[in-house]
């Protein structure tokens, strides 16, 4: 019965997701639409974030019993019970358009803020499609709200253009990319409008170059061990997250949901912010 709501959901709306198990990435219009099912696996999609925050290192934010600090300087940063939701008639439910991460895993950023967390591919038709409708919620987003983006990694090509990601995080915050989010626009643009998959380091590179990075910033950022970290990272949390689609949010550790879920890429952004609501009433 539950895949069968999960079908009709994703006929009723279009919505599917890319998923973790295609090696060779297909084209947008040709790419198979998979419906993943709400529970580990579900998932569900033209410029960014004006103000998106790049991911520096993870704090911990556990919804298990304190444990010791891991290295002696930096303690683990706990969530605090729901009790303030008690009291609240939510619209969405939990187990139908979110599900709850247990325990509450590690975000990017500090617990200053409510951590919005986009997994995304540049290959990803739905991610194509979802851009500007995060774009929007981003611009606008909730005073106590942090977004950050953070590319899927599932197979070498996958990987490679988290790299790209990566790397365009690094020289625009160094300056030596002038307008990050044109170039995010463009590989989105230049892999499903100009058909360049962008398969090697030297089409990437050109890519690059095209905006005016010189080939040694590129070399030198693309070998980088700043890079290089924050591709673990992105790794990390998508095995703590049980990411297995794009485009799917995760909310403050703590909620996972998609457009599947949800039932609509509107409707997805009303279940962002009732889960942001949720974490702010604590």
């Amino acid at each position: 019965m539950k895949n069968l709501l999960v079908s009709a959901l994703v006929l009723a709306f279009g919505l599917s997701a890319c998923d973790s198990g295609s090696e060779t990435p297909q084209p947008a219009a040709e790419a198979p639409q998979q419906a993943l099912e709400a529970a580990p696996d579900e998932a569900a999609d033209k410029a960014a974030a004006t103000d998106e925050e790049s991911p520096p290192e993870l704090v911990e934010e556990s919804a298990a019993e304190p444990e010791a600090t891991q290295d002696g300087d930096a303690p683990l940063m706990l969530a605090q019970a729901d009790d303030g939701n008690a009291g609240h008639d939510w619209q969405f439910t939990e187990g139908k358009q979110f599900t709850r991460l247990v325990p509450t895993q590690p975000t990017v950023g500090g617990g200053d803020k409510v951590e919005v967390a986009e997994f995304f591919w540049y290959g990803c038709g739905h991610c194509y499609d979802f851009e500007p409708y995060i774009n929007r919620w981003a611009g606008d987003k909730p005073a106590n709200a942090r977004f950050v983006r953070v590319p899927a990694t599932w197979n070498p090509l996958v990987k490679m253009h988290a790299k790209l990601y990566y790397t365009e995080d690094v020289l625009a915050k160094n300056g030596k990319l002038e307008n990050r989010d044109q170039f995010h626009a463009d590989v989105f643009n230049e892999y499903h409008r100009r058909s360049n998959r962008l398969t090697s380091e030297n089409a990437i590179q050109a890519l690059f170059e095209q905006h005016g990075v010189s080939a040694d910033d590129f070399e030198k950022t693309w070998n980088s061990f700043e890079v290089a970290q924050k591709l673990r990272v992105a790794e990390d949390l998508a095995r703590r997250y049980g990411i297995s689609g794009v485009p799917s949010i995760v909310v403050n550790g703590k909620y996972r949901t998609g457009g599947a879920e949800a039932g609509s890429y509107p409707k997805l952004i009303e279940v962002i912010n009732e889960l942001i609501e949720r974490e702010s009433v604590r």
